[in-house]
C-alpha cells in the first residue's frame, strides 16, 4: 500500500468538494480604516481577476500598512460582447477585497501587446498617454505589474505599457515597481510572500466572484496549489541556491525594483522572503526615498 495515496486522494478529493461551492454573492470582508493621506500603490491589471492572482503582497499592504490600493482595470477583456460583465464582476471583487477600482477607459484599452506597440505606433501612444495620466494623478508609492515573459499577450503587452508609460514621466518621478509572475514564471524573482490560509481563502472567494471566467477553467481552485508550489521555487529562486525553503504554507514572487532618475533600480541587495509577521509596509516605506535630481 503506498502511503501517499491518500494524501494524493484528498487533493482530489479537496478540489471536487470546491467545485460545488456557489461562485461569488459574498458580503463584502470588514475593511480597515485607512488614513487620509494613505500612500497608494495601482496594480495594472491585463484582465478582471489579475488583481486576485497577483494579489497577495497588495492584499497585505491594505491589511498591515494601511495603503490604498487600487486596481487599474488596463482592459477588460478581448470579448466586446463580455466587457460590461467583466466589469461588473471586477467592481464586486475589488470590493468583496476592499481594493479601489479606476477603468482606464470606458471597456477598457484594446490590442494591449507587443503587435500593437509595433505596428500602430500611434494607437499605442494614446495608450500609454492613458498611463502617464494615471499615474500624475495618483502619485503612486508603489505599481504592479506583470513581467516582460509572462507569456500571455495581454500581459507582455501591459508590461511595456507601463515601462513605456514610466519613460514619458519627469526625471524626478520616483516609484516602487512590482513585477508580477502568472501564465510565465520568472527568472529572477527577489521577493517571495507569504500569505496565511485566510488571506489566500479571501484571495480564492474574491476570484470566485469573476463567474463567467472561473465557469470556463476553474482556476480560482487550483490558486492555493500554485501558491504552494511558489513556496519551492521561492526557496531557491529568491532564497539561494540549495537553501532550505521557509515553513511557509503558501507564497506568491514578485520582482521588486525601484524606478529613479529616468531607470530602473536594483531595490533590494539579496532576495527577501516576507512571513506573516513580517513588516510589508516598513520595507516598501524604506525603498521610498526620491533621489535629489542633480
Amino acid at each position: 500500500m503506498n502511503p501517499f495515496l491518500k494524501y494524493v486522494s484528498d487533493y482530489s478529493h479537496v478540489l471536487k468538494e470546491g467545485a460545488l461551492i456557489p461562485l461569488g454573492g459574498l458580503a463584502p470582508l470588514p475593511q480597515p480604516a485607512l488614513p487620509a493621506q494613505a500612500p497608494k500603490v495601482l496594480l495594472f491589471s491585463p484582465h478582471p481577476d489579475d488583481e486576485c492572482i497577483a494579489g497577495a503582497l497588495p492584499l497585505r499592504l491594505l491589511r498591515e500598512a494601511k495603503y490604498n490600493v487600487i486596481d487599474v482595470a488596463v482592459t477588460q477583456g478581448s470579448l466586446k460582447e463580455r466587457q460590461a460583465e467583466r466589469l461588473i464582476e471586477l467592481k464586486n471583487a475589488c470590493g468583496f477585497l476592499g481594493l479601489g477600482l479606476i477603468q482606464t477607459r470606458e471597456n477598457g484599452l484594446e490590442k494591449i501587446n507587443v503587435k500593437t506597440r509595433d505596428q500602430d505606433p500611434k494607437g499605442w501612444a494614446a495608450s500609454v498617454e492613458t498611463i502617464v495620466d494615471l499615474l500624475h494623478r495618483q502619485q503612486p508609492r508603489a505599481i504592479f505589474f506583470p513581467h516582460e515573459l509572462d507569456w500571455n499577450s495581454s500581459h507582455i503587452g501591459t508590461h511595456f505599457l507601463a515601462m513605456d508609460a514610466l519613460q514619458e514621466m519627469e526625471p524626478a518621478f520616483s516609484v516602487i515597481v512590482v513585477e508580477t509572475e502568472f501564465w510565465g514564471q520568472m527568472a529572477t524573482p527577489n521577493l517571495m510572500v507569504e500569505s496565511t490560509p485566510e488571506e489566500v481563502a479571501d484571495l480564492v472567494a474574491a476570484l470566485s466572484f469573476h463567474v463567467g471566467e472561473v465557469k470556463r477553467n476553474p482556476y480560482h481552485l487550483r490558486l492555493p496549489a500554485w501558491m504552494q508550489d511558489n513556496v519551492r521555487r521561492g526557496g531557491e529562486l529568491v532564497g539561494g541556491q540549495g537553501g532550505a525553503a521557509p515553513d511557509y504554507e503558501f507564497s506568491t514572487l514578485y520582482r521588486l525594483s525601484r524606478w529613479a532618475n529616468g531607470r530602473l533600480e536594483k531595490a533590494l541587495e539579496k532576495g527577501r522572503s516576507m512571513g506573516r509577521d513580517d513588516k510589508l509596509g516598513e520595507l516598501m516605506d524604506s525603498l521610498f526615498k526620491p533621489k535629489i535630481i542633480g
